[in-house]
Order: structure tokens, then sequence, then C-alpha cells
């Protein structure tokens, strides 16, 4: 993977990275397929809404299908016929939310199946096997994420921990070779909670590991918004310029526009998925939950601004018909409007980084966000 910083604007950055599956242009959000497969859409839609790289989860999919049915398929792009580009993460996040499941040691993470009580072990040399096995383009490290709140000795001792782990995840990268003849690149992950020196620590030894990038993770668990923001600032300020930057779990389309203007590339997070199949969708002047009995004769698009599929074929009132329906239509459309929104969002964020406007687009952009939208309101702008 290569990686080309094209434009800053303060700390807003706008690049391009390469991998064998395709050209991804930052900043960019990365839609969830935790199962090999975003809920809701089909991959012939994601194309359609230029999704350019999408997240697998190695917890899920070395528990079922396995990685037998996964090489037999001849890794994950063939498996479920996605043609871009492709991130599994190391499943550490999974496992420790199985809080009395699960066992962690030096070694590793032993834990039992949620599925059938299994017992498994996940070791920083077997997450890359298994993330060699799916063939993902981007490989994340084993980590810990600690939780919020924890105390600071908690957090130091989890991250020095985390930091080893990464270490022998580097050299597991190359001692085991990629498998279906593209390149696989290997993000380290900066942890430290909320506390400052930890997180300093964190990047600083990661950047010594000469990572093809790095993600930022353990924020948006529970912490107040500016304690992530100023988390994230402290990491970007210190992880190399000429390398990808990934906020992990994030966010709200005012995250985003934060998160990106404080210095982060990459994100991903399954909340428009998630909210758009539970009728709630996101627009350029807020969010709109289409249970609402104001929309039963509201003949407008989610967003006459939008020109997703969803906006350019279908009304609220449909919409709203659809779920009160419970119509399984209902959660494709609105996820395909709801991925399409938050892609053109970032869109927008890099060409105002490109022109050298990011910090005067972003302020009228978050006011507009703010909402909230009004019932049989056509225009957005």
């Amino acid at each position: 993977m290569t990686f080309e910083l094209q434009a800053t604007d303060g700390t807003a950055r706008a690049g391009r990275f390469i991998t064998d599956h395709g050209s991804i242009e930052t900043p960019i959000f990365m839609p969830v397929g935790t199962q090999a497969t975003v809920k809701a859409v089909e991959q012939r839609e994601l194309q359609e809404i230029g999704a350019q790289i999408i997240l697998g989860n190695t917890y899920h999919l070395y528990l079922r299908p396995g990685m037998e049915t996964i090489r037999s398929a001849g890794g994950l792009h063939r498996f479920m016929n996605w043609p871009a580009a492709i991130l599994t993460d190391s499943g550490g996040y999974q496992v420790f939310s199985l809080t009395n499941l699960r066992t962690i040691d030096e070694e590793g993470v032993t834990f039992r199946s949620h599925l059938d009580g299994s017992s498994h072990l996940f070791t920083p040399e077997s997450v890359i096997g298994i993330q060699r096995d799916l063939g993902s383009d981007i490989m994340m490290v084993l980590d810990e994420c600690a939780p919020y709140p924890c105390d600071e000795a908690y957090a130091r001792k989890s991250n020095e921990m985390t930091l080893r782990w990464a270490a022998r995840c580097r050299e597991a990268v190359d001692r085991q070779p990629a498998l279906y003849g593209h390149r696989q690149a290997l993000f380290g992950i900066v942890q430290g909670s909320i506390y400052p020196q930890i997180r300093e620590q964190s990047a600083r030894a990661l950047t010594a590991i000469d990572c093809d990038g790095y993600a930022v993770g353990g924020l948006a668990v529970g912490e107040p918004a500016e304690t992530m923001y100023e988390m994230t600032a402290l990491c970007t300020a210190i992880l190399p310029e000429q390398k990808p930057r990934y906020l992990m779990g994030v966010g709200t389309p005012q995250n985003l526009l934060e998160s990106i203007e404080r210095g982060v590339d990459m994100f991903d997070c399954v909340l428009p998925t998630r909210n758009g199949r539970n009728a709630m969708v996101f627009t350029r002047r807020g969010t709109m939950n289409l249970r609402n009995a104001a929309y039963r004769t509201d003949f407008a698009p989610i967003d006459s601004e939008c020109g997703c599929y969803t906006c350019r074929n279908f009304t609220r009132a449909y919409l709203r018909h659809l779920i009160s329906a419970r119509e399984i239509l209902a959660l494709q459309l609105a996820t395909i409007h709801n991925l399409s929104f938050y892609l053109w969002l970032v869109r927008q964020a890099r060409a105002a980084i490109l022109e050298g406007r990011y910090a005067s687009w972003k302020q009228p952009m978050l006011a507009s966000l703010a909402g909230p939208v009004s019932a049989n309101e056509t225009h957005t702008s």
C-alpha cells in the first residue's frame, strides 16, 4: 500500500492510498460489513453509492463461516464478491466486549464463542494468520481496548501489553506470507484511554514499529466528545504525516467533521446502517425519525439535495409506510440513503480541504446538521 498526502488545510488532510483492489481518496468513511455483508444493502449498491473500502470482522468471520470456507473460496473478496478494498479488524474489540467469557494474559486472549460456547485463543500471531486467510487489504494488530472509565494504572498496563502484541504482529506479518497474490498492509492501534501521557507513549512506540498506517482506538466508548477530540488531536500530532490515520468506531456526522479537522483520514461506524434499520435517517439539516406521524403525508424525498437511489425515487411518506408495515425494503432504502449521505459528507470535506476552505465550510455545515428537519420541507439549503 502506498499513501500520498495531497493537501493540508490547517491539520485537516486530503490524500490517496493505493491498494491492489483500488485507490481510496481520503478522508473516507468505510461501511461496516461485519459478517461479509453490510447489513441491508447489496454489494452492487455499495459500488453505486461510491464505497471505496468496507470492513470485515475477524472475530465473527473466524467463528462463522470459518477459515476453511474462506480459504476454499479464495479469500474474502471472492467469497463475498467484493472487488474493492477491505479492512479487517483484529477481533480484539469484540473479544474484549465478552467480559464474562474471556481471559487476558501475555500470550493473548482466551474466549468462549458467543455462538456455541466453544473455547478459542487469539494471539497476535494467530490473528495475523486469520487475516492472511481472509486476504484483506488492511490488517489490524491485536490490541486491548481498555474500558471507559478505567484508572491510569490499568490503562498503562493494558497499553504496554498492546505495544508488545503490536510488535509480535509486525514480526508475524514478516513470517507469514500473503496467500492470494495481493499485498496486505498492517495498521497499528494507539491506545491509552483518556490519559495523554499514555497516548503519547503509545503513538511514539507504534511509530518505531513502523506500521503501514495507524489507528486511534479506545475512543467513542463513553467518554465526553471533547475528550475524544483532545485525545485524537494528541495522537495525530505524533503519528507520521506520510501514513494514513484511522479513528476507529467514529461516529456521528459531527464527529467526522471535527476529527477530520484534527488530522484523521479514515472512519468506520455502524451508526448509518444501524440507524437506518431503525427508521432514523441523516440529512443536511439533521436527523429524521421516519416513524413520526408527521411524515404520513409528506411526499418530499428524505433530502431533496441528495442524489441517492432512495431520494431520487421515494418519498418520506412511502418510507414511513414501509416502516409501519415492517417491510424489509424500508431497511434497504434507509440504509442506502444513510451510507450515501456519509460518503457525500466526506467527499465534500475532501473538496473543501483541497480548495483550502475547510474551516469556513465546516462551521455552517455543523450548524446545518444540527437541524431539525420539518415535515413537508422540500428544500435543505
